[in-house]
């Protein structure tokens, strides 16, 4: 089962990595709430950070771990090794916990929040 959200969240880091917004917005609900170090994000200001293009050169998802939390909520939190196009020698690392919940048969993401890894 595991498989399934590392699939889904994987969707969010490939949007990431082909800058591409449209694609990123889809896997996100309407009412999505990203938590992070500059502040809180929805929906559209998560698939804006794509407007200039790709903002992820490479990543993993490393020791990730599910919790479910009901019939059609899980939470998926894992460490996230990555490099950006500003510093691509350089590898960074976030704690990043994503709600996931299902509506209507299809599941996205309704809440997510990275912490850096020490």
């Amino acid at each position: 089962m595991i498989d399934t959200f590392v699939a889904l969240e994987t969707g969010v880091w490939e949007a990431l990595v082909s800058g591409d917004g449209v694609a990123d917005a889809a896997l996100l609900s309407e009412d999505f709430l990203g938590v992070y170090e500059t502040g809180f994000s929805n929906r559209t200001a998560h698939a804006a950070m794509l407007d200039d293009g790709p903002i992820v050169v490479t990543y993993r998802i490393e020791n990730a771990r599910l919790r479910i939390i009901g019939d059609k909520a899980a939470l998926l939190s894992y460490l996230a090794c990555y490099t950006t196009p500003a510093d691509p020698d350089n590898e960074e690392r976030m704690y990043v916990s994503s709600l996931w919940e299902e509506t209507d048969g299809q599941w996205l993401n309704t809440f997510s929040q990275d912490t850096n890894a020490a």
